[in-house]
């Protein structure tokens, strides 16, 4: 291995980022990880792995663990976000004075943040644009469990910008065999398609936790799929968008799988578990639980109809049961497919 390619810094030591870390060693980039659990970092510098969130998954000796944010980012020509939708403003905050000027920037995280005081959900590069400016950034998402690309199964992924150049340099940074990475520029949609199918495949695992079966999740996933594409459409991103890897691929990968985390909180919900329980036995962040009532709030701002979206929230949010919003989804009115 050589340190050609330049230094990489990843910003979150959960599975994906730890994952994306390991992969930057292994594609020629010196890496380093750098991560706000200082205890769990010093498992990772001391086990080579990842317990907490990556068992089982040997890393390279060569990634560096980092304790200080400043110092971790200090030369980096490579900075990728992959700290969870809640706390990204507040890491890219603390990162603006460390930050290198001309550091290439890849947001491996999903989901939209709460609308705030200004009443508006934003998108993650929303959110570093805000607190960083406009530099060379794009989104890296698609179809994608950390316990599968840590373990070298091919993968496809999307990296989009609004600059179609900056997409393709993020696409350079991580592409290999087993990742594909694909470029392209519906920044929009993109982001959306990533951040709305966690919330549908919460609704599909509430399916399975009532035991309904493949007719049940074909249905909910096609019409989730045009609840996403519809309010992505009416927020500014492309239609077609919705049927690609960040889109329809991701979605049936987080609705099917059993890794995905969005899909068992609502398979526990399915069984009358209640919220708080289920949160603090998965242990980690189930992206969907933050962006449903955003997503919502951005249906309301485009006045678009997000009836899944809208009985998801009441499930996680409102005490309602499994089986009432079941019953009001089947209880509108009909209506044509298109």
């Amino acid at each position: 291995m050589t340190a050609e390619r330049g230094r990489a810094t990843v910003l979150g030591a959960g599975s994906w980022g730890t994952t994306l870390a390991a992969h930057l060693c292994q594609v020629d980039w010196t890496a380093r990880i750098w991560d706000v659990d200082g205890a769990n970092l010093e498992r990772i510098r001391a086990d080579h792995e990842n317990r907490k969130y990556l068992p089982g998954i040997a890393l390279p000796d060569s990634l560096e663990v980092m304790f200080d944010l400043a110092a971790a980012l200090e030369e980096a020509d490579l900075v990728v976000w992959a700290v969870p939708s809640v706390a990204l403003r507040g890491v890219a905050r603390a990162a603006r004075g460390a930050l290198p000027a001309d550091a290439l920037e890849a947001c491996a995280t999903k989901g939209l943040e709460p609308a705030g005081t200004d009443g508006l959900a934003h998108r993650m590069s929303e959110v570093l644009e805000a607190e960083l400016g406009d530099r060379p950034r794009a989104v890296l998402v698609g179809p994608s469990h950390a316990e599968e690309v840590s373990r070298g199964i091919p993968t496809s992924i999307v990296s989009a910008a609004r600059r179609l150049e900056w997409a393709e340099a993020v696409q350079d940074a991580f592409f290999a065999p087993r990742l594909r990475v694909y470029a392209q520029d519906d920044l929009v949609g993109v982001e959306l398609g990533s951040a709305l199918k966690n919330v549908i495949a919460i609704a599909a695992g509430v399916g399975d936790g009532l035991g309904y079966g493949d007719n049940a999740k074909g249905a909910l996933l096609t019409r989730g799929l045009a609840e996403m594409s519809r309010l992505g459409v009416a927020a500014g991103g492309r239609r077609e968008t919705f049927y690609g890897l960040s889109g329809m691929g991701d979605l049936i990968t987080t609705a099917i799988s059993r890794h995905s985390r969005n899909r068992r909180v609502g398979e526990d919900l399915g069984r009358g578990r209640a919220l708080p329980q289920i949160l603090a036995d998965l242990g980690q962040v189930a992206e969907g639980v933050h962006t449903a009532p955003a997503a919502i709030t951005l249906a309301a701002r485009h006045e678009v109809e997000a009836p899944i979206t809208r009985e998801v929230c009441a499930l996680l949010f409102e005490h309602k049961s499994a089986q009432d919003a079941l019953t009001d989804l089947l209880s509108r009115d009909p209506k044509r497919e298109s």
